[in-house]
């Protein structure tokens, strides 16, 4: 667990607020209790947890009462909550495709397991936050985590951005909706494509709209990004309709009534490489590949663009 964490607990049992206060140390979670529900409600407000735990019984509110109207503040929406149960046969009569929780405990509590719940249920919770609503693949925060982490052990690793080519006229002319399905179908295609090349420092990405990213190591990078363009090239064709397709562009008409003409969607790769603990900061890779997609983009087709830096 990351240091300086805060969770609240709202219980009225002193035996449950001592057995959670003792699972970390004080400077690694910080916690604040409540006895009373209504407590913790007016005190949320002014400093919200990283994670709430909620007992389910409680002198003045229900626990499941007091879940339902966190939760029915906005703000409150992806604040990770778990429940404390006093038993086995209270599961059963709770329904949790409405009650909006993470998880749940139940007494009598394994403090290793209390722990390692607590713990999932706040990183999922994380991750949840940051996945791209359409892809679910790991958004930019994950991105950058991944990416510095593998910097600070100073592996060896590849990192690939990708950019769609000509998707803004795709969108304009087909709409949203099928826009939203090539976006589906390039993270379905790099996911694939990387598969074959899984390995620690192996990782997909969605940093948004028509922009990706994937790690592999530094010795495949030119075969992984060979076979999405080859993925890619093969099926974006057929999102296109048949008079567009048989042209090989879309043709359309500006504001002035001037014929304008795009081509199929392509699609461009900046590949960055961080050997021998070259990198120092993920920045640093971000800024080297904004000028190699720059240098991909002046090709009409797909391609790839290596960094090739001394000793890159």
């Amino acid at each position: 667990m990351n240091n300086g964490r805060h969770f609240f607990l709202v219980t009225a049992d002193p035996k449950l607020e001592g057995s959670l206060r003792a699972l970390w140390p004080e400077d690694e979670v910080k916690w604040t209790c409540f006895g009373r529900g209504t407590s913790a409600l007016e005190f949320l407000f002014s400093e919200p947890p990283d994670l709430l735990v909620v007992d389910e019984r409680l002198p003045d509110l229900d626990g499941a009462e007091l879940i339902r109207l966190i939760k029915g503040e906005n703000v409150y929406r992806q604040l990770p909550v778990v429940l404390c149960l006093a038993g086995e046969d209270v599961v059963g009569h709770l329904d949790f495709s409405t009650l909006e929780v993470d998880d749940f405990l139940v007494r009598p509590l394994s403090p290793a397991t209390v722990k390692a719940r607590l713990i999932l249920a706040y990183h999922r919770s994380t991750r949840e936050l940051d996945a791209s609503p359409l892809t679910k693949l790991p958004g930019n925060t994950s991105i950058i985590h991944k990416i510095q982490d593998l910097i600070d052990r100073q592996e060896d690793f590849a990192l690939a951005y990708i950019d769609l080519d000509h998707f803004k006229s795709f969108n304009d002319k087909y709409g949203f909706s099928r826009g939203d399905e090539v976006l589906l179908m390039t993270a379905r295609v790099i996911v694939n494509s990387i598969r074959g090349f899984m390995g620690t420092s192996t990782f997909v990405g969605h940093v948004g709209g028509d922009d990706f990213v994937f790690i592999v190591p530094p010795d495949k990078a030119e075969s992984a990004c060979q076979q999405v363009i080859d993925n890619f090239d093969s099926i974006v064709p057929h999102f296109y309709d048949q008079e567009d397709r048989a042209r090989g562009a879309i043709h359309s008409l500006d504001r002035r009534g001037k014929e304008q003409v795009f081509p199929l969607m392509a699609i461009s790769i900046a590949v960055v490489f961080n050997r021998d603990g070259k990198l120092k900061h993920f920045g640093e890779a971000s800024q080297i590949a904004m000028n190699l997609k720059k240098e991909a983009k002046k090709n009409p087709r797909s391609c790839y663009v290596m960094d090739k830096r001394s000793g890159a």
